[in-house]
């Protein structure tokens, strides 16, 4: 009995060990193929050492520079707006470190690393000010701090559906805490190809949206994932050092907030019920009303038949608002 304990277990482990190893060089020609199938859009910018992707289009002074919320989508974040912005203006996108097609970073992503990677990236790039940048979700106080520190450069923003420095503490009664041990865990094991078998579920498709783009994402997701994770770590940090810094002056605002009720699905992906989603509407329009006020021209729009992914679910709204900003901008320059 002793034996054929031993022979099973021996057997299991064997079993496993070749899993394994299928599955680790199943994830290396995957990723060898996702770099030839999917070349990165733009251009790849050197940094130091550091290659950062960078996607600008158009010609035109102010240039709006795009910065993605909290996800893995890097530039193709706005590939329902940029294409319409650049007819007017030099319009530009990019990935963050470790994103999509640009190389990771080892030290800690928090908002002043994001924004100096930015920065280092469109001077390499030879993009120069005035900038209207255009910032969604986490996007917001990434912008927010590239404005406090380099904001000679920085013309106006536009906030879509923005992230807000105190946010955490606002929403805290409201929205039960999220535990990242299994993206954590999904990282670890992105060497052995088990990441891969589930970012078909986790990356859908968004109005406006080509399946292009979708599958290029998924295609780099085991990579993106990680230095996704990695923001969210340094969150506390990134809302720390943008809530420093709230007062832009007479420089054009434009807020952009989403209104629409949260759907089943988005309420049960957060464990809330109805009741605690409208109160979470309350309190996020709240501090968007907040941020409306950093500006002494500011503009407020509540965007009532959109959930958070403005950029997709009304790029109109967003290349209104964008373009809007481009006007008075150049109208200032005109003075």
């Amino acid at each position: 009995m002793k034996r054929w304990i031993i022979r099973i277990a021996l057997l299991l482990a064997a079993s496993i060990a070749l899993a394994t190893v299928t599955g680790s060089a199943y994830e290396r020609i995957q990723r060898y193929q996702t770099k030839h199938d999917f070349p990165p859009l733009g251009t790849l910018v050197d940094i130091g050492g550091r290659r950062i992707q960078l996607d600008c289009r158009g010609t035109g002074s102010p240039t709006v520079v795009f910065e993605s919320g909290l996800d893995i989508n890097g530039s193709l974040s706005w590939s329902a707006v940029q294409g319409a912005v650049a007819k007017t203006t030099r319009a530009c996108s990019y990935s963050r470190a470790g994103i999509m097609w640009s190389d990771p970073s080892r030290g800690v992503q928090n908002g002043k690393a994001v924004v100096d990677d930015l920065h280092k990236t469109l001077q390499a790039a030879g993009e120069h000010g005035p900038f209207v940048l255009v910032g969604h979700s986490l996007g917001g106080p990434y912008i927010m701090t590239y404005t406090k520190y380099y904001g000679q450069d920085v013309a106006g923003l536009v906030f879509v559906d923005a992230s807000h420095p105190d946010q955490v503490e606002r929403l805290k009664a409201v929205t039960p805490q999220q535990s990242a041990f299994f993206g954590k865990l999904l990282v670890s094991l992105a060497w052995t190809g088990a990441l891969r078998q589930f970012v078909g579920g986790v990356v859908q498709q968004q109005p406006h949206q080509d399946m292009q783009d979708v599958a290029m994402i998924r295609a780099y997701a085991p990579t993106s994932l990680g230095p996704m994770l990695a923001e969210n770590a340094a969150l506390d940090q990134t809302l720390a050092e943008a809530g420093t810094f709230r007062q832009l002056g007479n420089r054009p605002l434009y807020v952009l907030t989403a209104m629409a009720p949260l759907s089943k699905a988005e309420l049960q992906s957060m464990h809330m019920n109805a009741a605690q989603g409208v109160h979470m509407r309350e309190v996020w329009k709240q501090m968007q009303d907040d941020e409306a006020s950093w500006s002494s021209r500011s503009q407020h729009q509540l965007v009532g038949d959109s959930s958070h992914n403005i950029q997709f679910h009304r790029p109109d709204v967003v290349i209104h608002a964008v373009l809007s900003v481009v006007d008075l901008v150049r109208a200032d320059e005109q003075h």
